[in-house]
């Protein structure tokens, strides 16, 4: 990407205004349930403040779709951030207005103010409802850096139309460099074999990465509840499992473009299986060529496609993996999800998670030291993967 970088940039003295993603979890309390995303941003954050730069931060937090609520505040946000650095972040009542003109404009050098909740003005999401909007934003700063990969594909104010106001003097931040490095270098140059993962819930979301991988990889695996869609196009009973009846025939599709291409497409060859998604569930596993009963749902892969799967892993050089093979939050549907995060934790291959809940799987197994890069963005990496770039890196300034 030949992009401006935050080292790019002359910041000293200069307030640096930054994109970031705070949209981290909450508990009932307003406690954060986990603040990976925040630590993901602090070498860009510290980078600033070394250089003797104010930092101005900006975030959304959830949906509040345009309206002002206390549980979506970024102020949990603005502690958690003091305390990792071991310095005051300053919180803004909201991102715009005189208030907050007046409080970024008495920054002093090495000071942080976090802005409020970007998403509770509508016209974050919908730049068209209010153009002054991004422009007010953009007033804050002397120069624009965005370090919110999980936000990159989106064309909102803070990530795209803010840009314009900063011609000169746009920049990715080091984490979405990173980012950005690592997924390009996964589609460009790869080492092989080249593998890749693909679970979650629906393939409809998935379809242009699948046929985009189809491209690069030497193999392909299916599993999460994806993979009963896929079973149904192969004519096998998938009873009562997930599936999207109208994405069949595309399954159908990618099933013969794997063929023509001669590209590997591993589906389960056995699923566990139970009546409902509990903690109780009495589960059984079948074999996907018996098929599954009428009442029963698949929830899981099961032993021997795990038993095969991983035999193959171990020759893998590089893996890409985005989606939980089951419900891995529920213990009886868990161990395929488990079982496949410590393989891939073992092996020498170059291993990148896409973001979403299969970084929380890693999370939850304490191994993200293990994999080589943890995309803080699901939505966005799968875009990147299929489409090679992103509205909101493409916007910011060229070398």
């Amino acid at each position: 990407m030949n992009k401006l970088t935050l080292s790019d940039l002359d910041i000293k003295n200069k307030k640096v205004l930054m994109r970031v993603d705070f949209n981290v979890p909450l508990n009932d309390d307003l406690s954060i349930a986990d603040d990976f995303r925040i630590r993901c941003a602090l070498d860009s954050i510290k980078y600033i403040l070394e250089k003797n730069g104010s930092i101005i931060l900006m975030s959304h937090l959830g949906r509040p779709k345009g309206e002002k609520s206390a549980k979506l505040s970024l102020a949990p946000c603005a502690k958690r951030l003091s305390e990792l650095l071991n310095c005051p972040v300053k919180m803004a009542k909201d991102c715009i207005g005189e208030e907050v003109k007046k409080q970024a404009a008495a920054l002093k050098p090495k000071e942080i103010l976090l802005l409020e909740n970007l998403r509770f003005h509508k016209a974050e999401e919908k730049p068209e409802t209010d153009p002054s909007f991004a422009k007010e934003l953009a007033s804050l700063g002397d120069v624009y850096v965005n370090d919110a990969f999980g936000t990159a594909h989106r064309k909102h104010s803070s990530t795209f139309e803010i840009v314009k106001n900063f011609p000169k003097s746009s920049a990715m931040g080091f984490l979405l460099e990173k980012e950005v490095k690592f997924l390009s270098n996964l589609l460009t140059d790869p080492k092989r074999p080249f593998y890749a993962i693909l679970a979650g819930a629906k393939i409809s979301t998935k379809i242009g990465m699948i046929t985009q991988l189809l491209e690069k990889v030497d193999a392909l695996f299916i599993g999460g509840a994806m993979a009963f869609t896929f079973l149904k196009a192969q004519g096998l009973s998938v009873g009562d499992s997930l599936i999207e009846e109208d994405q069949i025939s595309r399954a159908e599709e990618i099933l013969q473009l794997a063929n023509s291409k001669k590209i590997p497409l591993h589906l389960p060859e056995d699923v566990v299986i139970a009546q409902e998604a509990k903690e109780d569930a009495k589960t059984k596993v079948v074999s996907v060529k018996e098929g599954i009963d009428k009442g029963w749902k698949g929830m899981d892969i099961g032993p021997e496609t795990i038993k095969k799967w991983k035999e193959l892993f171990i020759n893998a050089k590089t893996i890409f993996w985005n989606g939980p093979v089951g419900i891995f939050e529920m213990a009886p549907f868990a161990r395929g999800t488990k079982e496949i995060a410590e393989c891939l934790a073992q092996i020498s291959a170059t291993t990148i998670i896409g973001g979403g809940d299969s970084v929380a799987a890693v999370r939850s197994l304490h191994l993200e030291k293990n994999f080589t890069h943890l995309s803080t963005g699901g939505g966005a990496a799968l875009e990147f993967v299929e489409q090679g770039h992103l509205p909101g890196v493409d916007a910011l300034t060229n070398k």
